[in-house]
């Protein structure tokens, strides 16, 4: 679980992770609360991350060790925050968010 804290994972398994993230909002239709929210949140990235990762022993048997670790490492980067929003607001306004770059 905290291997995803220790070494960054790869480019490409990050857009992955994004996009399914992204995919999951948008299919809930909660682009602009998750915006509003992410915006709001963005600059306490890091210490929100490691406030969760403080809980995960808590957390990780109801969501899963390897998803709640690596989605903590995944959102405590400002700048994935940013791409993540980038998609959802892309999907918002009818463009698709594959095309989204960092």
């Amino acid at each position: 679980m905290l291997d995803s804290w220790i070494e960054d994972m790869p480019p490409e398994e990050t857009e992955e992770k994004l996009r399914k993230c992204a995919d999951q909002i948008i299919k809930r239709k909660l682009e602009t609360p998750a915006i509003l929210a992410l915006e709001m949140h963005a600059p306490l990235a890091n210490t929100i991350g490691h406030f969760a990762l403080g809980f995960a022993p808590f957390v990780a048997p109801i969501l899963g060790g390897d998803f709640f670790g690596e989605y903590s490492s995944l959102l405590a980067k400002r700048d994935n925050i940013e791409r993540l929003i980038c998609m959802l607001e892309a999907s918002r306004d009818g463009t698709d968010h594959s095309e989204v770059k960092s």
